[in-house]
């Protein structure tokens, strides 16, 4: 055991020791206990949402595992937003800041209470990379718990995920569902505890903290009901224990390499917009340099190998059953697409981790493709530039029946007026909606366009208009969209002065974001645009419109901040 715990080292004097004991055995703490690591356990569970219902018990799994092992653990709660349940309302602007509150509550506690590790949970979108923020910035031994992912519902033979009841609700509004069809979605759509079922965020982010070496190898994608998830929970926090001992922190874990990982298995598995926004959160907090022009060097390189919904057919328990990450980081692995001497939380390298699993995916199923018959040949995370997006945007390119469009802007100054619009019909084939001043600024909190882009689809509109926005789009996003539109409207972007009628270029085989009105033109209306009020004046919302950066730098608030 270590001699001297790390609260132990920030205490010199008796007098001030002592004080510290009192507290500590009102909490539990016993004689032999003062001399144990002290080991923070992030509890994110919550009945907000599905996807943290089952954090509880993996947190006291954890916590069990860890007394046994021979440390102290101490938990704290943290918090969750469900994007489902805000999703296409003015909660939504709440998302994407839980994400900083999540990272600035970990480490105020752990920081605060001189924690010698953290074992963090999470199971909702935004808990995951604001956990993980966390450990990047406060750089002691740290390891991930994911909450795991939801089985499928059922209705008609069909598999249902939470996606499934967005877009059922634009062919509603279109005409082409019955009411009792709708009902039957909705009333069976989510079966339990669990992440959203498709490689969504939540699923993508897990899968890319796996393939950084933060979480452990497989846990990834167990489902949040099976006995295996528990089982990984106390498995983790052995793990950590064993990383505090050998001084295994963060940032040996999460370097360059690490995060060229994680970007190669999301572009395999077809993975979520948000993992670009996030990544390069942690990134930042990690104080690694690796920026959003290098997605795209590693979306050429990487096939897309695995065949998940949002557009494709299967759900993550499916992929799990069949091997899941570790089956497809070791074909990366074998192709010489991912770097086989990182350091994981075990102390393994990677390539030590993955010396028994399969290179090759299993026979008689086709949701893990063979290297050599990918999906796709390439990544499906394109960054797009142009004028439109001079900082970069990011778009979905696999499943697409056409990969470019030129047609007239449809132009909306928020996510409510263009649901109106689209329901109400007045959307044609060949538009493109341009949805702005919803940027991590202007919206503030940058909301995700679910609600527009599965009503487009539940139109049956989805391969015949184009959609950009400042905003960004849920892990659950297909079609011809474009989100993350950097520099945003609000801060003087030129998505703020296009205007109806427009012709506007979507063309991700070139990798273009194009506004086709001339320079000089541009030049006047930029002369005339005027910034617009902001939307709050006080409160949380306030704070993050005003430390926010661009998307393009991962959307943080601790950039370069000046004292």
């Amino acid at each position: 055991m270590m001699a001297n715990n790390r609260r132990s080292k920030a205490v010199t004097e008796g007098f001030q020791r002592a004080p510290n004991r009192a507290m500590l055995r009102a909490v539990g703490f016993e004689d032999g206990d003062f001399d144990k690591p002290i080991v923070g356990v992030g509890n994110a569970h919550s009945t907000i949402t599905p996807c943290n219902i089952g954090i509880d018990a993996l947190a006291q799994r954890a916590d069990e595992a860890l007394r046994a092992a021979g440390a102290m653990p101490q938990q704290f709660g943290t918090i969750t937003i469900s994007d489902g349940i805000s999703m296409g309302t003015e909660g939504m602007k709440y998302s994407l800041v839980s994400r900083e509150v999540i990272a600035d509550a970990i480490e105020t506690v752990v920081q605060g209470q001189s924690m010698d590790g953290i074992l963090a949970t999470g199971g909702c979108d935004k808990n995951m990379p604001g956990a993980m923020i966390a450990l990047a910035r406060i750089n002691v031994p740290g390891i991930f718990v994911y909450g795991g992912t939801i089985k499928p519902g059922k209705y008609k033979g069909q598999d249902l995920t939470i996606v499934s009841v967005f877009e059922a609700v634009g062919q509603y509004a279109a005409g082409n569902l019955s009411d009792a069809d709708l009902l039957g979605v909705e009333k069976n759509a989510c079966p339990g505890a669990g992440s959203c079922g498709g490689m969504y965020t939540a699923n993508t982010m897990s899968s890319a903290f796996e393939a950084m070496g933060m979480s452990l190898l497989g846990s990834s994608t167990q489902s949040a009901e099976d006995k295996e998830k528990g089982d990984s929970a106390a498995r983790s926090a052995e793990v950590l224990l064993e990383a505090i001992k050998a001084d295994r922190r963060p940032r040996h874990i999460m370097t360059r390499k690490a995060f060229e990982n994680a970007f190669a298995v999301t572009m395999a598995q077809g993975g979520s917009t948000n993992a670009v926004l996030h990544l390069l959160a942690i990134a930042n907090a990690a104080e690694v340099d690796f920026s959003i022009d290098d997605v795209e060097v590693i979306r050429r390189k990487v096939p897309v190998l695995c065949d998940l919904k949002p557009s494709g057919t299967y759900v993550t328990s499916q992929f799990h059953a069949v091997g899941g990450t570790p089956v497809v980081m070791k074909m990366l692995l074998e192709a010489g697409l991912i770097h086989g001497d990182c350091l994981t939380i075990t102390g393994q390298t990677l390539a030590e981790t993955l010396a028994t699993v399969p290179a090759t995916p299993p026979a008689h199923q086709d949701i893990i493709r063979p290297i050599d018959t990918p999906l796709y040949s390439q990544g499906h995370l394109a960054v797009l530039k142009g004028n439109l997006a001079e900082e970069g945007a990011v778009a979905k390119i696999t499943g697409l029946k056409k990969t470019a469009i030129t047609g007239p802007a449809r132009v909306f100054n928020s996510e409510e007026e263009s649901m109106e619009a689209i329901v109400n019909d007045k959307i044609r084939s060949g538009d493109i909606l341009v949805i702005r001043y919803e940027g991590p600024k202007g919206g503030p909190g940058m909301r995700e366009m679910l609600s527009p882009t599965s009503a487009i689809i539940g139109a049956g509109l989805g391969d015949e208009v184009g959609l950009i926005t400042d905003g960004r789009f849920s892990g659950g996003t297909y079609g011809m969209v474009v989100g993350h539109v950097a520099p945003e409207a609000y801060v003087g972007g030129t998505i703020g002065l296009v205007e109806e009628g427009d012709t506007i270029t979507i063309d991700a085989e070139q990798n273009l974001l194009q506004l086709n009105v001339p320079d000089a033109e541009l030049a006047k209306r930029r002369q005339r645009w005027r910034k617009p009020e902001p939307r709050y004046r006080r409160g949380v919302l306030a704070k993050y419109a005003k430390l926010v950066s661009s998307a393009s730098q991962g959307a943080v608030t601790d950039r370069d901040l000046e004292v």
